[in-house]
Parts: C-alpha cells; structure tokens; sequence
C-alpha cells in the first residue's frame, strides 16, 4: 500500500512540471508549423484517403530531439531514381496543443481528430526550409512522471507530395509545393485582336503556281528551296518547303515534301522559272511552276500580326465583284493539302481578277500571326487587292478574355469541365502551370479561375511535363527503350 503522506501526482505537482516543460521548449526549441490534413473524401470500405488538403497552419515552439542531424536513410539512389528520405524527431507540449490548437482546429469540418497530433498531418520546418510528414505520435515518453504525460514526440519523415492542395496563405509554406508533382504547362491565349497584312502588286511574270510531280522521299529535315534569277530588273521567287511525315510510306522521320509557298513570288519572268529542292537528307523530289502574266500578289507583309489566335486564320486575297456582292474564295487546309471555297462579303469595289491568289498564315504559340504566304499568286491584278485575315475566336464568338490568375485557385475548362489548381502564371507570356489535373484540356476551350474570375483560351498545352527534382522516370524509359524493344509484341524474343 502506497504511503498516502506523500501524494506523487498532485494537480499542482503535474502542472509545475508542464510549465517548466513549456519554458524548456520555448527557450531551447524552434518555431515550426503545424499543418492538420483536412480528408476531402476517402473511401468507405478501407478508409482510403482520396483526396486531402492542407489550408491551415499554427505556430508552435518544438523541439528538435534528433540534434546531431537528419535522421533516416538519407539521399538514396534506387530503382526509381534518386530519393530523400530525411527523418526528424520533434517534441511539442501536450498543453501547448491542446490549449492552442485543439479549439482553432475542433470547429473545422473535415478534421477528424483535433484532440491531439495525428499521423498524416504536416510539419513546416523552417531551418531547412521543409515539410515533414507526421508517421507516428509518441504520447507516453517520458512514462508517466507523477502520474501524467507532458509531452508528445513526433516522429516525421521528409513529406512526399501526392497531390494533396497546400493553400495556408503563408508564401514560405505554400512555395514548397509550387514546382513538385506532375505539372502541366497551358498556353493561353488572351484578348484577340484581328491581324492585318498588305500585298505587294506585279504586274507580270510572278510564280503563279507549283505543280509538284515527285515529293520525293527520305526528307529527315527541312530542304532548301531556290529558284532561277528573274531577268534583270525583276524579283528573284524564295519560298519554303513543308515537310511530312504522315503520307503512305513514310516511316518514323522518313518524310516527302507535299507543299511550297512561297514567301516571295517573284517578279519579272519572262518564262517559268526551275525548281530546285536540296538538302533536308532526301532526294527525288521534281517539281514545274507556272507564271502570271496579268498582274499577280508579289509578296504579303504582316502589318499588325494580332492577338488572341488559335488556330491559324484564314487569309482572302482579293476584290469583290463590286460593292456590297458576295464572291466565292478559295482557301487552303494547310493539313489536307486541299483547297476550300468559302463565301465572303465584302465592301469594298475593285475589278475581279480572273484568278484569285491564295495564301495560308501562321501563328506562334502565343497565339500572334507571324507571316503569311503565297500557295497562289493568282492572275488579272491591276493593283495591289486588300488581304482579308479572320478575326481570332474570342472576336467571332463575343468572348470576353483577359484577368490574372492567382495561386492555388481552381481553374475549369468550359468545354471538358476538366479542373486543376494554378501552380503558376505568368503574365508576360501568358503561359501557365497547374497541378492536381482531373481529367483532360481541351485546345481551345475558355480557360476560367473560380477565385480570380480570369478567363483565357487555351491555345497548346503540354501533357508530358513532369516538374520534381527528383523524378528520372522519363531518363530510366528512354535508356531502358535503348535496351529492349518495347514496340514488339514479346520484346523478349520469340515464343
């Protein structure tokens, strides 16, 4: 039987030793962030977590029990690459966590437990600037001393990000998070203006049109175009060659030329001028031109090169029949090889030419027109005709774009309902970084923040842009590629 004259675990005995816990660990420990785990959803059957997030975070004064350093295995190389795995050991007052964080965190939905730490939860570790997972809560060390426990130990490992939304509104938590995970880079495309360009006129012996015989094979690059010399006095032709890789035959970088334009047409020639394609690793190619002898486009300049295109837009070369008519245009797909007839209306009079010059545009990936050039001189220009260039999506369609994005916010496409969380956007080039993606962007689509209000199209996007610093999951497959032939139905050999 114990000897009641000495009461070993007296209130005021436990709460002399907590206050001297709490002095040690405020004059000899560091100020950390306790970041609970909010469980958005999770799975009935085995409580699987399926998705969480970290939007609040405290401070508290913990100390460091592994002193002499991080804990753990280190930085490892392993099958999967090269991994840290830094552990930490921390002790924090029980009082401390109960009296402080217990009530700001009990009201919170989504919690679940608020009464003490809890593994899953985050620690902010700011001398090395870290988050740190929280694997197990130590509540009964030291063991009961007069009858009471005053601390719990958390044991944490470095944290490896899966997705999870880190949002507590404190810049030097929330960076840890801006470039680790699968990241996907969205081109947007904002507030559209319409492109303008200006022919040049010749009066006669332009390049009229390419009739190619033979595209040739093998072409692994672009070839060089060149033409002969106009006659003294006139305008040597330049153009380009395209290249493909689609058309029956080709194999892998194995591609024919189906296509030049022209960015010059030439002026002056007397006779059609000869064709030569060279370099580009291919041969065979052979190809005949022909020359406008009634007045033909020379030459398009982009005058103002636009904003907020798409897709390339379609270019019109030419007059109407007269005021206010309509006339039939022919346009070119550039994908198809083939030539379209639209119907425009235009206000402007000027004589019909007998045969319309087409020309196709570019633009860059920020959605500018970048040139524009000639698949069809045309013939019977008097003058130099007005180029017509379409005006972008957000014009056509009264789309109204523009806004800044802000981090962490949920962005959705209009046409997919596909959703992501900024990861970061840059106003200069109006590209943007998201994570967390469910489900897949459409090119195209309107682009909406929920909390900014910011709207932009997406004009490319990349689905293979994996940012971690450790990840050599792409390395690993390409030499592993090198290695085994993976497009084999049995890369191993033959049954």
């Amino acid at each position: 039987m114990l000897n009641p004259f000495f009461l070993n675990g007296t209130s005021s005995e436990q709460n002399l030793i907590q206050s001297l816990v709490n002095e040690q660990l405020k004059m000899y420990g560091v100020e950390v962030f306790y970041l609970p785990r909010l469980y958005a959803s999770s799975k009935t059957i085995i409580r699987e977590v399926i998705e969480s997030e970290f939007k609040n975070a405290y401070p508290l004064e913990a100390y460091v029990d592994s002193y002499e350093g991080y804990g753990g295995q280190g930085t490892i190389l392993s099958k999967f690459g090269i991994e840290n795995r830094d552990d930490l050991t921390l002790v924090i007052s029980r009082e401390r966590y109960e009296n402080y964080i217990t009530p700001l965190t009990k009201q919170i939905s989504n919690i679940q437990l608020a009464t003490r730490p809890k593994e899953g939860d985050l620690i902010y570790f700011p001398l090395g600037d870290r988050l740190f997972e929280i694997k197990f809560v130590e509540h009964e060390q030291p063991f009961y001393q007069l009858k009471k426990n005053y601390v719990y130990e958390l044991k944490c490992e470095l944290y490896r990000y899966e997705d999870e939304v880190i949002d507590t509104g404190i810049e030097t938590i929330d960076d840890e998070i801006a470039q680790i995970g699968y990241i996907q880079t969205l081109n947007l495309i904002g507030a559209g203006r319409t492109a303008t360009a200006t022919a040049e006129h010749c009066s006669s012996g332009s390049i009229s049109d390419i009739y190619i015989s033979n595209m040739g094979r093998n072409f692994r690059s672009t070839p060089t175009v060149g033409f002969s010399s106009a006659p003294s006095g006139g305008t040597t032709a330049a153009g380009i060659a395209s290249v493909s890789y689609s058309y029956p035959g080709c194999k892998g970088t194995s591609g024919v030329v189906p296509l030049i334009l022209l960015t010059n047409a030439g002026c002056g020639y007397t006779e059609a001028p000869m064709i030569t394609v060279t370099g580009g690793g291919g041969a065979g190619f052979a190809a005949t031109t022909g020359i406008a002898t009634n007045g033909s486009v020379k030459s398009i300049t982009v005058t103002d090169g636009g904003s907020g295109y798409i897709t390339a837009p379609k270019v019109t070369i030419g007059s109407t029949l007269g005021a206010g008519t309509t006339h039939n245009y022919a346009f070119f797909d550039s994908t198809n090889h083939t030539f379209d007839s639209t119907e425009h209306r235009f206000s402007n009079s000027w004589p019909s030419p007998s045969e319309f010059a087409v020309g196709i545009a570019t633009i860059s990936s920020s959605g500018i027109v970048t040139a524009i050039y000639i698949v069809s001189s045309g013939n019977g220009y008097d003058s130099a005709p007005i180029v017509y260039i379409d005006p972008p999506k957000s014009i056509s369609e009264g789309v109204s774009v523009g806004g800044e994005f802000v981090f962490n916010e949920v962005v959705t496409g209009s046409t997919s309902g596909t959703t992501a969380r900024v990861k970061e956007w840059n106003t200069v080039t109006d590209t943007m970084e998201v994570g967390v993606i469910d489900g897949t962007f459409v090119v195209g689509e309107l682009l909406t923040g929920s909390t900014s209000g910011a709207k932009y199209l997406i004009g490319d996007k990349n689905e293979d842009d994996l940012v971690t610093p450790f990840a050599d999951n792409d390395t690993i497959e390409i030499a592993a590629d090198k290695i085994i032939d993976f497009s084999s139905s049995n890369p191993f050999g033959m049954p």
